[in-house]
């Protein structure tokens, strides 16, 4: 009799716990957070987990949230982004695409009317039953084919644009398409007119041409170039321009939290305060959270973006440290390929004084830390609302949509397969400490093209389902469990500045060459295939012997075993794995025309032996 009951009591308890296991897991509040042009190296985490140290080489940073999340999650320290430029890069994400499938590689406008797109990362999402909103850069430019026009294509349900937030004078500094100030109506508008807002919310008009117009605001330029310390862009040969050029160091007009990035954290936490109802900003009304439904929140922060204008008390801190500016020695330019060349000549700082050169840095660094007070300010809204909710959550935290160089390779800006423009970590928190472990690093490669099916998977998509056939990443929970393999590289592809190139890096060497000659969809497709190894413009550094990426070893005999292996591996997926370009029809972004190139189907198997 005993064993009959004992048996009993075992299979109810058993009845239960299936039941229980059966049951729909409630869906999580998931935060994407997308800084932008940000370094690795700002982030003390990060440094420490790649390098044993705190700082970076060039010195002090700082970054107490970031680090927080890095100890609350799971850091996947070697992801790369696909392209280095925002436009390109930020496709990838919200397609789940590689440039070389999706068909955008560079700022082009784009529609989702050609015969291979499919759904963005806020479409799938709201088909799982999320509300979906987007706060400060988005930076897609797609567009919707609506008859005789491409319209934009809004893929958040609700949006807090950085522009409409401008409009309003909701940050420091903005620039925007302007036809009329103060009564005066132009001829013509002026495009992406530069402004400064005062405290008092004031616009300063930064434009020669404006003040020739308007005599009220003649000086106005060399004002504000004086009063906000303003260091921009300039070439040794055509010089300075206070009205040009971007701005790399200078002080924000407005304090802490009255900046663009200021704002943007400051709304999501009004959001989540007004629940269900609606409230106020700027001249517009939007929509609070919606309790009734999971929330998935996109916060496309603008720092360390130029302009880089830091509030003046970061400033003050970080104009105490003085830092080791990396030094460019021109005999780089030996080796260097052209198309990198031509990068570092648009973004030449080495005849920089001294004084510009620390300046630029100390603002920079400054900046990313006003940057990480104002991420630790959306966690922890997010946190609070989930949890008095009673509501699983997920963060995703993705540092940069690429990185940055300061005097490195004797440049600024980005657009190159570097690691400096390229390596980004993601770090994923999630109360669901199974799927993400507290303080776990995960030294695998991971890309951009894996956030998309990592944030579906969380949910509740099924990835296995068809419809999500065209996704080219991974679920990084995957990764972190080992059923999905490690890859033996990472590849990737963007258009902008220099020219067509494409990339494929494992974990001691990185090789780059030209995919095409110009840049016309659908012609000479196949011309990296017949072209010479020199017309290639190839690229070949070993990170273990050589980390800043000086010596190229393209050409050097005792490498050309690797060099060519990875050339071809790199040739026939960009190239011959299911290649897309399409004609989008200039700005109009009216074409449609698919172009393809599919002769080594496969061929992208995360596998590369030497």
């Amino acid at each position: 009799m005993r064993d009959l009951i004992f048996t009993a009591i075992c299979l109810s308890l058993g009845t239960i716990a299936h039941a229980e296991s059966s049951q729909p897991q409630p869906q999580p509040n998931v935060l994407w957070i997308l800084t932008d042009d940000h370094r690795y190296d700002s982030i003390r985490a990060f440094n420490q987990m790649l390098h044993g140290r705190e700082m970076s080489e060039l010195g002090y940073v700082e970054s107490p949230n970031t680090d927080r999340l890095a100890k609350m999650g799971t850091t996947f320290i070697n992801t790369y982004c696909q392209a280095q430029g925002c436009a390109p890069s930020r496709a990838s994400m919200h397609l789940g695409r590689y440039p070389f499938r999706s068909g955008v590689y560079e700022f082009e406008y784009h529609n989702n009317n050609a015969e291979h797109c499919r759904p963005t990362l806020p479409e799938c999402m709201a088909e799982l039953g999320y509300q979906t909103t987007h706060i400060g850069k988005l930076g897609v430019r797609l567009k919707t084919i609506k008859g005789k026009w491409a319209a934009s294509h809004p893929m958040y349900q609700q949006s807090f644009y950085f522009k409409d937030l401008a409009k309003d004078g909701l940050c420091a500094w903005g620039k925007d398409w302007i036809s009329e100030i103060n009564g005066v109506k132009f001829d013509k508008p002026f495009q992406s007119l530069e402004f400064f807002v005062t405290p008092e919310g004031k616009f300063e008009y930064c434009s020669l041409e404006l003040e020739k117009i308007i005599p009220e605001f003649a000086g106005t330029c060399a004002d504000t170039t004086e009063k906000y310390d303003l260091l921009r862009h300039y070439n040794p040969k055509k010089g300075k321009h206070i009205d040009s050029g971007m701005i790399l160091a200078g002080v924000s007009s407005r304090e802490a939290g009255k900046t663009r990035d200021g704002y943007y954290a400051s709304i999501f936490v009004d959001y989540l305060n007004n629940e269900n109802q609606s409230f106020q900003v700027g001249s517009k009304d939007y929509d609070g959270v919606d309790t009734s439904k999971p929330l998935f929140c996109h916060i496309g922060f603008d720092f360390p973006h130029t302009p880089v204008l830091p509030p003046a008390d970061f400033r003050e801190r970080f104009q105490q440290h003085t830092y080791k500016v990396p030094v460019f020695d021109k005999q780089e330019l030996e080796t260097m390929p052209a198309q990198l060349k031509k990068q570092v000549s648009h973004g030449y700082s080495d005849h920089f004084t001294d004084v510009e050169k620390q300046a630029m840095i100390q603002d920079y660094y400054a900046f990313c830390a006003y940057g990480d007070v104002l991420v630790g300010q959306a966690v922890d809204s997010f946190i609070d609302y989930s949890e008095a909710q009673q509501q699983p959550w997920t963060i995703v935290y993705v540092c940069g949509d690429h990185g940055w160089k300061l005097n490195d390779h004797g440049s600024v800006s980005k657009f190159t397969p570097w690691d400096v423009d390229s390596h980004n970590p993601i770090i994923v928190v999630s109360s669901d400490k199974k799927a993400f472990p507290a303080d776990k690093v995960v030294t695998d490669f991971t890309e951009f093209v894996d956030i998309m099916p990592t944030i579906l998977a969380a949910g509740g998509a099924n990835l296995d389902d068809a419809k999500y056939d065209y996704l080219d990443g991974n679920d990084l929970a995957g990764i972190v469990s080992g059923e999905i393999p490690a890859r033996d590289y990472v590849i990737g592809e963007s258009h902008a500045v220099i020219g067509p190139r494409a990339f494929i890096r494992t974990k001691d060497y990185v090789f780059s060459m030209q995919t095409r000659p110009g840049k016309k969809r659908g012609e000479d497709m196949d011309w990296a295939r017949t072209a010479s190894y020199r017309e290639l413009d190839p690229a070949l550094y070993h990170m273990p012997t050589d980390p800043g990426e000086v010596n190229n070893l393209a050409f050097n005999p005792e490498h050309q075993h690797v060099a060519k292996a990875m050339q071809q591996k790199l040739l026939n997926i960009v190239l011959g794995d299911n290649r897309v370009e399409v004609d989008w029809g200039g700005n109009k972004a009216m074409g449609t025309t698919v172009f393809r190139s599919n002769f080594a189907p496969g061929s992208h198997d995360g596998k590369l032996k030497f």
